[in-house]
């Protein structure tokens, strides 16, 4: 049997050195030819349940399932080489107790062949936490603003600035390190409330809408690429894809009802005997 060569992709201790070092570069991948071009600029791709929204047309990712999740991890694992990929575990998968976050994480884990889960780690899901750490499986915590969490704080709104939230977020991401989780996402806090947070706990901290003192650094991918008319606030626009994609499908349509398309360059013709 031959011996097949593989990229080593990055690990838990690999991120973890990166604490105080070179930031990390993280992004969302949904699907594998994303997937393919991200690969070689990431440390990290998150299969993020922002998919049920990016991807899915959802309101907000509370309507994400384990088969959803399951189904882009494994198309990003195929799309990807060298970066670690993270899978989101998704709402009402992992609350109830340690038990049904082990056995859900345990599936997205086999299914898929990621590397790590990512779970959004208010206080009280610590102990999930430590639960996974202590049985092989590495996680990632998620603090701050939780998208899983809109219905009870009636959107999507910054945290972390009043005192109050202030001792709220900084308890979360405490007790999430010590719990065990690798690295920590601070999204949508105050920018000095990112930098604390960065500073006391030793796990790396990837943010999004938090400071740029944070160890890392991940955005939606695809409002990075402006694929859409709206972006929020902490987001830098690197591309403008909706205009280019507006744009050529507009072209192509003139070219169909034209009947410019398709043309001599792109149809077959009849091969002539002995050629």
């Amino acid at each position: 049997m031959s011996k097949q060569t593989q990229t080593a992709r990055k690990t838990v201790k690999d991120i973890a050195a990166a604490k105080g070092a070179t930031p990390l570069v993280m992004l969302t991948a949904y699907d594998a030819p994303t997937a393919a071009i991200l690969d070689p600029h990431c440390d990290i791709l998150l299969v993020g349940d922002s998919l049920g929204m990016v991807v899915h047309g959802l309101p907000s990712t509370v309507g994400v399932t384990m088969e959803m999740m399951i189904l882009h991890g494994q198309a990003v694992m195929r799309g990807s080489q060298s970066a670690m990929v993270v899978v989101d575990m998704p709402f009402g998968s992992y609350e109830t107790n340690a038990d049904q976050a082990f056995l859900n994480a345990v599936r997205i884990m086999k299914e898929t062949g990621c590397q790590a889960i990512k779970i959004e780690s208010g206080a009280y899901a610590a102990g999930q936490i430590a639960h996974l750490v202590e049985r092989g499986i590495p996680v990632m915590g998620h603090i701050g603003l939780r998208p899983q969490a809109i219905h009870v704080d009636g959107g999507f709104r910054a945290k972390g600035r009043t005192e109050d939230e202030r001792a709220r977020v900084l308890a979360e991401a405490r007790a999430a390190a010590d719990a065990g989780a690798f690295c920590i996402v601070i999204e949508g806090v105050a920018e000095d409330l990112a930098a604390a947070i960065t500073a006391e706990v030793s796990c790396p901290t990837i943010g999004i809408g938090a400071s740029a003192a944070c160890d890392g650094q991940v955005l939606v991918t695809q409002d990075m690429l402006g694929l859409f008319d709206w972006t929020p606030k902490f987001v830098r626009r690197y591309a403008d894809l909706r205009e280019a994609i507006d744009q050529a499908a507009a072209e192509y349509a003139a070219d169909v009802r034209a009947r410019r398309f398709p043309g001599t360059a792109e149809t077959y013709s009849l091969r002539k005997q002995g050629s």
